[in-house]
This record gives structure tokens, C-alpha cells and sequence, in this order.
């Protein structure tokens, strides 16, 4: 019977046109174009060909955005497009720390939401406060949240957190 059931799935497959296992290959996906095809504005706000992005849809790439080597791109398993960035790709409007464990959940401009865990690898610098984030990238505090966060926390000067 297994000899059988294995015939059945050859079949199957030859006319689903899915590959076997042996034959899906994974490689890099290729950049499909130097042009940067959006702008993600100091502000936060996402353009398509200079044109005002939904924030809906703005959402929905922001979960495919990755920073690779300080270049920000869009990569699906099919294709890779160069996004242009003016600071950071997230601006974080606000944030709940957990009292249980030391994390705290973060809230972009565009209504996604991150966690924080290594409070490490914050930047502190003249134009801001930035904070690591999944997938390469940063985000940067807005004004208020900026200064809910200074008041919150004792930065040191070692860019450090004391909680």
C-alpha cells in the first residue's frame, strides 16, 4: 500500500504542477529594479511614486520591510524592491512597558506594533532616540514619545537603560 500511496502523490503533483521537495531550491530573491520605487518620509509617512500611500497599505509592506547592510528593501520569495528612507522606516508614536518582564511593546505611526527586549542596543544621539526592531531595522521615537520615554527612564551616559 505505501508504494501505492506514493504513486498517487506523483501523479497529483504532476498535475497540480506543485514541485517535489527535491526539486524547490531556495536562492536569494533578485532586486528587480535601482529604482527605489518608495520614500518613507522623515515623518513616517510612506509614498509610492511620490504619491501618499494608505496607511493601510503602508502596514501591509512594513511586514515585508527588512535593512540589509543600511539599504531598506521590500523582499517577498519572488522579488526584492529598494525602498528610499530619509531617517528611519518607523516612527514610534508610543509604548507599554511590561511590569513582569523588562520589555516593552512598541506602537508605529502606521499602527504596527513591536517588541523591545535588548534595551542594550538603543541609540541615543542629537536627533533622536532610536530602538532596534525585527528584520535589520530601526525605529525612531516621535517628540512625545520621546519625552514620556526621558522621563521615564534614567539614561546614563553609556546610552544604557536603568529601569
Amino acid at each position: 500500500m505505501e508504494k501505492l500511496t506514493e504513486n498517487v502523490i506523483d501523479v497529483l503533483q504532476q498535475y497540480t504542477g506543485k514541485p517535489k521537495p527535491d526539486d524547490v531550491v531556495s536562492r536569494p530573491t533578485e532586486l528587480c529594479s535601482e529604482v527605489a520605487l518608495f520614500r518613507i518620509q522623515l515623518s513616517g509617512e510612506w509614498l509610492y511614486q511620490d504619491n501618499p500611500l494608505p496607511t493601510k497599505f503602508a502596514k501591509l509592506f512594513a511586514s515585508i520591510l527588512h535593512c540589509i547592510d543600511g539599504e531598506h528593501f521590500l523582499i517577498t520569495p519572488v522579488e526584492k524592491v529598494r525602498i528610499e528612507v530619509v531617517d528611519m522606516p518607523l516612527v514610534i508614536v508610543g509604548y507599554l512597558k511590561h511590569a513582569q518582564a523588562p520589555m516593552l511593546t512598541l506602537k508605529t505611526s502606521i499602527g504596527t506594533e513591536h517588541h523591545l527586549t535588548d534595551f542594550n542596543l538603543l541609540k541615543l544621539t542629537d536627533f533622536g532616540i532610536y530602538l532596534p526592531l525585527e528584520r535589520g531595522l530601526w525605529g525612531k521615537l516621535n517628540r512625545a514619545c520621546y519625552y514620556h520615554f526621558v522621563n521615564e527612564f534614567n539614561l546614563t551616559d553609556d546610552n544604557g537603560l536603568n529601569a
